[in-house]
């Protein structure tokens, strides 16, 4: 669904350009909180996953699935994002990933941009996350509803994409074909897509709840498993004698005062091996039809008025290597290149909103401290 240039005009092409700055800048601050905090700080182990679901997705997307005859369809991303790491963060991963993509390979137009993050960002993260929590406060407190959600949520959030690029094609497309028309192809080829989405959604979700439940940060209040302190026995006989509280335990120093909690790198390394394997070697073997939004350009005459891409010359255009003939290696490094662009800008940028909030924090702690400080009374004798 990466809309090129000259499928929108430039007043509509400006218009979703401000609702997408807009909205990344929202997320810049929302995603402060998510990266920083959470039930039971567990969110202070989304700063180091964010970036690596930024290049997942990235490379998930080469993974071009058929869906119907000379049809095929990849990964949006936003369900599995929102899910994972939270909107605000998950709005961020996929700016990062189609900024990359418009920029190194020439998918998605550039003037398009914003048409692309409002699309594919904006609309797939809202209506799947509000889905998602929406469908977690009526389920069974399992982990396996947890990946049913998302299934349901991922399943809803390309149609839903589909309808929105449908309105914007109403308000400024460069063309004139029937609205009827592009609204059922539209809608009716990317439910199919949704249904691909779904699954890869729903057992990444699955997966990630299996081993560490706790950085799934849209369904951390329903995994979470709080403790609770039941009465003694003994204390339900009125007539037993109160027993003396125990003395505290006199504190170790070497002991934690929090604690430890437990490292995310194993499923880093796992992921991003993972992700390294899809981009780099699966990739070849996707397939090579147009997608859903490609097919209904052509069929329906969308694309008379596409313009050429202004990065077409880019040594990376279109996923590959200039100048290495040979197609798996081209195709390959060339995935692996930019899973390594997306995880260091993404990673850059998470990094940096983390580091900025805990400042925030200290700050105002500091602050806090002068404030209720006590001030000091003379010593006086006797």
């Amino acid at each position: 669904m990466h809309v090129p240039d000259g499928f929108i005009n430039a007043p509509v092409s400006a218009g979703t350009g401000v609702v997408a700055a807009a909205a990344v800048a929202v997320s810049l601050r929302g995603a402060r909180r998510e990266l920083g905090g959470g039930p039971g700080e567990a969110g202070e182990r989304t700063a180091p996953l964010a970036g690596l679901v930024a290049a997942f997705i990235f490379a998930v997307q080469m993974l071009n699935f058929p869906v119907a005859a000379g049809t095929s369809g990849h990964l949006l991303g936003g369900a599995l994002a929102a899910i994972l790491v939270g909107p605000y963060t998950g709005v961020l991963c996929v700016s990062v990933v189609l900024l990359l993509q418009a920029v190194l390979f020439a998918d998605g137009g550039l003037t398009a941009l914003g048409t692309n993050i409002t699309d594919m960002g904006v609309v797939t993260v809202l209506v799947a996350y509000g889905i998602f929590r929406g469908l977690l406060r009526v389920l069974p407190r399992r982990r396996s509803m947890v990946t049913g959600a998302s299934f349901v949520a991922a399943l809803f959030s390309v149609p839903a994409a589909a309808v929105a690029f449908t309105a914007l094609y109403a308000l400024g497309g460069t063309t004139d074909v029937a609205l009827g028309k592009v609204f059922g192809a539209m809608v009716g080829v990317h439910v199919l897509i949704g249904i691909g989405e779904a699954v890869i959604t729903a057992a990444t979700v699955g997966a990630v709840v299996a081993v560490r439940p706790d950085l799934v940060y849209a369904a951390r209040d329903r995994l979470t498993v709080r403790l609770q302190l039941r009465p003694s026995p003994l204390s339900a006989d009125p007539d037993a004698a109160p027993r003396p509280a125990a003395a505290p335990a006199p504190a170790s120093p070497a002991a934690p005062a929090t604690p430890r909690r437990r490292s995310t790198r194993p499923l880093w390394i796992t992921g991003l091996v993972v992700t390294l394997l899809c981009a780099g070697g699966l990739s070849f073997y996707a397939s090579s039809s147009p997608d859903g939004l490609e097919k209904v350009a052509a069929d329906h005459g969308i694309d008379k008025k596409a313009e050429k891409h202004a990065a077409e010359d880019s040594p990376l255009a279109d996923y590959g290597v200039r100048d290495i003939a040979d197609a798996r290696l081209s195709g390959g490094l060339a995935g692996v290149i930019g899973v390594g662009a997306t995880l260091a800008v993404g990673s850059g940028v998470f990094a940096l909103l983390r580091r900025r909030r805990d400042q925030a924090q200290q700050e105002a702690a500091g602050a806090r401290t002068a404030e209720g400080a006590p001030t000091a009374q003379p010593a006086t004798e006797g």
